[in-house]
């Protein structure tokens, strides 16, 4: 498991995919969310704007998994 580290209470997943360099861009990573292939805390999501916080866990695909921290 990777860890992304935040500044901030929380971040959108979108950003967060831009942040673990999943994605090139806001658009890419909006993309890639709503192709349903983005899951957060194990659950498929749908929505790039969900915002994330210290904890939270995601992965794209069966790639690496990556959790938030401050």
């Amino acid at each position: 498991m990777k860890t992304l580290p935040i500044k901030d209470e929380h971040i959108t997943l979108a950003q967060a995919l831009k942040l673990a360099g999943l994605a090139g861009s806001g658009g890419q990573a909006k993309n890639l969310v709503r192709t349903g292939v983005v899951a957060v805390n194990g659950v498929a999501e749908a929505q790039p704007g969900r915002k994330l916080y210290p904890g939270d866990r995601f992965r794209v695909h069966e790639g690496d998994e990556w959790v938030l921290a401050r």
